[in-house]
């Protein structure tokens, strides 16, 4: 294995929440193999607040991914500050050619990386994906790497005394956001809470339909009177208050675009239930070991699917599904034959099974 202790490694995370969350087994698996490395996250800055809830990374720097002709003027700037860390190894868990770029500029000895995106000859290591890696959870992906670059000598894919942990443990500091976002929003302590996220960044393939998202929201309104969070990105505030249009209920609030990373996933870890399509919130919620129910449409729950025995994945077999397109060419089949009742009964089954006394 690689010599690190003592020694900086950095690591480029993946741009996304959800990509993020699924990085947790392979920084926790670092941890364990080098326990005197210093590890310093290159990160999107809203990601920066993900990382208070991972106490094996030591530093977070945040990295603005630009677009246009500032774009490489940052990525010399920030190969720059990278290189001031003498860094004896770069690991790239972002595929982008950039990435690679930022591990050359860094200086480091070591330039570890799948071969991808014309990036082979800035990587000293570098490692094709191979078909089997279909077969398993995105988060074999990364710890794969590991094992390729010699980070590791675990045998990820077939070791069977080997689980990936990916959790985000729960801190006190949690409670003490969450009570204080409960507190400005009136939900008192105990009260049912349940989180929603409606959309999903990649696409609208990825989400189920918003009439039926709404009428789900009112079933419960009148059924069980629960604090209802619709957590989201402040592009999608619009879209939620739309779908919410003429629902005046102060228990139902959309706080898209309110939280930071951090907070949201303190507020998650403090729902009773979370129900979402396939998206970084519901990666976050599984991490948490909440209750969820997950409902996938044109994605594979093989791969990306909540990485917990306490979700509930909602998925039917049509024949286009999954396609993994951002915008569903035809009809939305796959959505359209996931029914209101079937999530209502669903969330019903799960919560007398998580928290009914005659439940043991």
């Amino acid at each position: 294995m690689m010599d690190l202790d003592g020694r900086t490694l950095l690591i480029r995370g993946t741009n996304w929440l959800g990509d993020t969350v699924m990085n947790l087994p392979a920084i926790r698996e670092l941890r364990r193999h080098y326990p005197a490395a210093r590890l310093v996250m290159v990160a999107r800055p809203s990601l920066t607040h993900f990382f208070r809830w991972v106490p094996e990374v030591d530093e977070v720097i945040p990295y603005q991914v630009n677009m246009g002709a500032a774009r490489w003027k940052e990525v010399r700037r920030m190969g720059r500050e990278l290189r001031r860390r003498r860094p004896d190894a770069f690991l790239c868990l972002q595929n982008a050619f950039e990435a690679a770029l930022l591990a050359r500029l860094s200086g480091a000895r070591e330039r570890i990386g799948f071969a991808l995106d014309g990036r082979k000859w800035l990587l000293t290591k570098h490692f094709r994906v191979p078909l089997e890696l279909n077969r398993y959870h995105q988060l074999y992906y990364y710890l794969y790497l590991l094992q390729q670059a010699g980070l590791s000598a675990v045998d990820y894919l077939s070791d069977p005394d080997f689980w990936p942990d990916l959790s985000i443990r729960r801190d006190p500091a949690m409670r003490d956001i969450a009570q204080q976002w409960f507190g400005r929003l009136n939900i008192p302590a105990e009260e049912p809470v349940i989180g929603f996220h409606t959309g999903a960044f990649y696409g609208t393939a990825k989400h189920w339909l918003p009439e039926r998202y709404r009428e789900l929201i009112l079933r419960l309104r009148r059924e069980y009177r629960p604090h209802i969070l619709l957590f989201g990105a402040p592009g999608e505030r619009a879209a939620t208050a739309t779908m919410l249009a003429g629902v005046e209920d102060e228990r139902i609030i959309n706080l898209c675009g309110e939280t930071a990373v951090d907070e949201l996933i303190a507020l998650i870890a403090h729902c009773h239930l979370f129900v979402s399509n396939d998206s970084g919130p519901m990666h976050v919620a599984a991490a948490l070991q909440v209750p969820q129910i997950a409902i996938f449409g044109s994605t594979d729950p093989v791969a990306t699917g909540p990485f917990s025995a306490r979700a509930v994945v909602v998925k039917k077999p049509v024949e286009c599904s999954p396609c993994f397109q951002r915008e569903c060419p035809i009809d939305l089949r796959c959505f359209k034959a996931v029914t209101v009742d079937e999530i209502f009964r669903l969330i019903q089954d799960t919560l007398y099974k998580e928290y009914s006394p005659e439940v043991e």
